[in-house]
């Protein structure tokens, strides 16, 4: 009697997803079922510059970005996970010379510090430095372009951030 590959293919999936354990993921978050609470402390715009309200569009992109990939409860503090830390750098430079000898484009740079706690296993825990950038026309000024780029920037640091906290990659 032959046995259909579909059935064996069925069989042997089940097999050997029995022996798993099965950990909460949603948007790509891999966080132990333990783990049900989160803080996200202000991040205070420490660096010279920068637009009045970078340190509060910053912490609720972090907060906002945990909120709609996870359904951890926010507490005000001592979370299962905490965050906490600050903006350390907002500053442009020239990255690209045109012919007659002058920047042709600038890049805004935004730096964060960032202590990560995950009180229910501490061995995740880190305390780091997270920096991305945008390029744009020097022949733009900044103040006209200013918040698209920090929207930009924020983004790709609160992915960061996400991804290095509760994405195991």
């Amino acid at each position: 009697m032959r046995i259909p590959i579909k059935i064996m293919v069925l069989l042997a999936t089940l097999l050997l997803t029995s022996e798993c354990t099965v950990q909460y993921s949603m948007g790509g978050a891999n966080i132990k079922p333990d783990v049900k609470t989160i803080s996200v402390q202000d991040f205070p715009n420490r660096a010279p510059g920068g637009p009045a309200n970078i340190s509060q569009y910053f912490t609720n992109e972090l907060k906002d970005k945990f909120q709609s990939q996870t359904s951890l409860t926010f507490v005000d503090e001592r979370g299962h996970l905490s965050f906490s830390g600050g903006i350390t750098d907002y500053q442009t430079r020239p990255v690209a010379v045109g012919g007659d000898q002058t920047a042709s484009m600038t890049r805004l740079t935004i730096r964060v510090h960032v202590k990560f706690e995950n009180r229910k296993h501490p061995d995740n825990s880190f305390e780091t430095d997270f920096s991305q950038y945008e390029d744009f026309e020097s022949t733009q000024n900044l103040s006209d372009v200013e918040d698209q780029l920090m929207e930009s920037i924020t983004e790709k640091l609160v992915d960061d951030i996400f991804r290095k906290s509760v994405v195991n990659w």
